[in-house]
């Protein structure tokens, strides 16, 4: 695959973009210009079969579903299934997060199973056999770190989280400015444990023309991370998640320059009169650059529900802008998504980034929906069925007891639809 931000730059319109313009329904040129300027990127894995996507100004929001084992669960088999499933209820990616187990072996098995692009955050692998070697995580060298993150991108991933933004200077304001919840990025903690015990800076932000070189050669969209994301309302909109993205910002000009594609990534927790403010601060600071969010979660008290607060955060963020959503599920601040979780997780993040299309992309976004108003005006309950999210779910809810008309049997015999067509019938 070319490399696409380059490839546009010089007028090429790549067979990739082609592909998106078609699933998106926009034009080619005009989808060559938003790539060319960074505000969208086309993200495909370099191995395997997968459709190229974009993500960003004027396309259909996405949404990202995380999978990957713990140092409390290992099972493979259950995390290629919850792949599968994160898949047929519609995520439009897959992210790795594994912890334990044979990470490499685990990377490779999904990225065969899945076909839409795959990310994955190589630090987590670094970090990991550093402590698998010496059982010190804070000796883990930078060389170390860069490696993993060359093996990654040449097994062929399509994007990866990378917490380059997060700088020794902010750790040291934020010890002496604590927050309610401290960092909550597992990634954020690992660099800031590092960075405090060795009194040295990020080497993702020190060595970010490296990390630029290797993702430009392997054309990986890379996602900068907010390691300094707030994990509780408390925390939200405060001086060190600003701080960060003040930092990012600068760092996604330099990724343009050096011909890499770009996403940023943001919050985490925030009260619905936030959410807002923060997707036009970030899309003024990195000028336009897809913004992609973890929710946000809009009340710290859902535990349980959280896919439901996270949507509600995702729908408002969308509305005003938002690009990506990553989900979130009912296992959120509880214990590693089962299958089930991550069906719903999917579904809610889906719900949300639709309705938030229908106001950010109108026309085009609403026409399913209005395909669904004529099934239930007609009361044809397979087409309604056919175009609901969970199929399955629908068919079983309706089929609990069936109404003897026709009708559901929430209303049974005072359908309106059905009382209109029958006094229609009576009038004829």
């Amino acid at each position: 695959m070319a490399n696409q931000i380059i490839a546009v730059r010089q007028g090429t319109i790549t067979e990739e973009v082609k592909r998106v313009a078609r699933m998106e329904g926009v034009s080619a040129e005009r989808l060559r210009d938003r790539i060319a300027r960074g505000t969208v990127i086309v993200a495909c894995n370099n191995s395997g079969d997968c459709k190229p996507l974009g993500i960003g100004e004027g396309l259909r929001t996405k949404v990202n579903a995380n999978i990957g084992t713990s140092t409390d669960i290992c099972d493979l088999g259950i995390e290629l299934e919850k792949a599968k499933v994160a898949i047929r209820y519609g995520t439009d990616t897959i992210m790795d997060l594994s912890t334990e187990g044979d990470l490499d072996h685990i990377r490779s098995a999904i990225i065969k199973e899945v076909k839409v692009p795959f990310g994955t955050v190589p630090l987590y692998q670094s970090y990991i056999e550093t402590v698998r070697r010496n059982k010190n995580p804070v000796s883990m060298s930078p060389d170390h770190l860069f490696n993993v993150i060359e093996k990654h991108m040449k097994d062929g991933v399509a994007f990866m989280t990378v917490h380059c933004g997060i700088t020794l200077d902010a750790v040291k304001h934020l010890i002496d400015h604590p927050r309610l919840n401290g960092i909550v990025s597992r990634g954020g903690a690992f660099l800031a444990a590092w960075m405090l015990y060795n009194e040295r800076e990020n080497p993702l932000y020190s060595d970010y023309d490296y990390l630029l070189e290797l993702a430009k050669k392997y054309d990986v969209v890379l996602s900068l991370g907010d390691a300094l994301r707030p994990g509780s309302l408390a925390d939200a909109s405060d001086h060190a998640q600003f701080q960060e993205l003040l930092t990012i910002s600068h760092l996604v000009k330099r990724a343009w320059d050096a011909g890499v594609q770009v996403i940023v990534e943001g919050p985490g927790h925030l009260p619905l009169d936030q959410v807002e403010a923060n997707v036009k601060m970030e899309k003024l600071l990195c000028k336009g650059a897809p913004f992609y969010l973890l929710g946000p979660v809009v009340t710290d008290i859902a535990t349980g529900f959280d896919h439901i607060a996270g949507a509600i955060g995702g729908a408002l963020a969308v509305m005003v802008g938002a690009d990506y959503l990553c989900y979130v599920t009912p296992a959120e601040h509880l214990g590693l998504p089962d299958i089930d979780d991550v069906r719903q997780g999917v579904i809610a993040s889906k719900i949300a980034a639709h309705a938030g299309d229908i106001v950010k992309l109108g026309r085009r976004a609403i026409k399913h929906d209005i395909e669904m108003s004529k099934a239930r005006s007609l009361l044809d309950w397979e087409a309604q069925i056919g175009l609901s999210l969970d199929p399955d779910k629908a068919r079983e809810i309706h089929s609990r007891k069936k109404s003897k008309n026709g009708t559901c049997t929430m209303c049974g015999d005072w359908c309106t639809y059905k009382i209109i067509k029958d006094t229609s019938k009576k009038l004829r």
